[in-house]
């Protein structure tokens, strides 16, 4: 066959006898020119040139040859086709993660500009440096790397292969990075104004030391809770099965951390922060808990219309 008619009838194909080494490079080149992932799989030294012509090419570990394995993308260290598919998933897993961590820290650190922006145009502070550093490197930085580890999610291995082409914003996760930042923003002010209440007794956009404390309790809380938020970006999270132990445990830390900064007297007069009663406490908790059901409630929307 020409090229031309090759290419038009690859798709009516699935077994081929007596192949050289050209006529699989021209198969695999072929498939590739139809838009499709090309992956090779092979042992032998005819395998070669196709097996560096595809988009993944795959050696055997033990009978393949060391030119076949150096030109190979992925060895099968146990030649068993079936590791392939294992391999597909756990790089869908490490891709999904890392979606999920860099929606996370985006969308937590935009809370943070549009809460300072936010209070700058008003004519408060809401949060200063030290507190932004605090957040940044404490309650954004352990539970980002902990979202690393999550497991895959369930279907995963059902979902369509992505785009080669596909940027790692797409699929909602900017959309997803801008509502979610200003969602954070918009409790950590309402915390602010609540807590200046509960310190005055009056509604007013002014300098409050309680308003900045339980601002910067509840963006840091806010922020932990969100976490969970992404173990899955549509998904509910009360319908993941495992837990994410390092999770736990960086909320853990981030927590009691955060704790120390607010009520051990010499850290809280460090960082310009005042002891809130117990009541105060427990309103920037409740107030950073609401991005669970916000979050659960936009994600039910977003299955029902299959939003991406």
């Amino acid at each position: 066959m020409s090229d031309e008619e090759f290419e038009k009838n690859i798709e009516k194909y699935s077994v081929y006898a007596r192949v050289q080494p050209e006529h699989k490079v021209r198969i695999v080149n072929t498939w590739k020119k139809k838009g499709k992932i090309s992956a090779m799989t092979g042992d032998g030294v005819n395998d070669a040139p196709a097996i560096k012509s595809a988009d993944i090419g795959v050696g055997m570990g033990i009978t393949g040859t060391d030119v076949t394995k150096n030109v190979s993308d992925m060895v099968l260290a146990d030649d068993n086709f079936a590791t392939i598919v294992h391999a597909v998933k756990e790089g869908r897993r490490i891709y999904d993660n890392i979606r999920k961590s860099i929606q996370f820290l985006l969308s937590s650190n935009l809370s943070e500009v549009v809460a300072i922006f936010f209070a700058t145009i008003v004519g408060f502070v809401i949060l200063k440096p030290v507190h932004l550093l605090w957040i940044n490197l404490i309650t954004d930085c352990f539970p980002a790397l902990a979202l690393g580890t999550e497991n895959a999610e369930e279907d995963i291995m059902k979902r369509s292969p992505r785009s080669s082409k596909e940027s790692i914003f797409s699929g909602g996760v900017s959309i997803d990075v801008i509502w979610q930042g200003f969602m954070i923003a918009i409790i950590t002010v309402v915390a602010y104004i609540v807590g200046h209440y509960m310190e005055s007794g009056v509604w007013e956009f002014i300098n409050s030391a309680d308003g900045m404390t339980m601002a910067f309790l509840t963006m840091s809380m806010a922020e932990i809770f969100h976490s969970f938020n992404l173990r899955s970006r549509r998904h509910s999270i009360f319908t993941i099965k495992n837990q994410n132990k390092f999770l736990w445990f960086a909320m853990a830390v981030s927590f009691l951390l955060t704790l120390a900064v607010v009520y051990i007297p010499f850290l809280a007069n460090a960082f310009g922060l005042e002891s809130i009663s117990l009541a105060e406490y427990g309103v920037s908790i409740l107030i950073a808990f609401m991005v669970i059901p916000i979050v659960e409630l936009v994600k039910f929307f977003q299955r029902k219309y299959n939003i991406k």
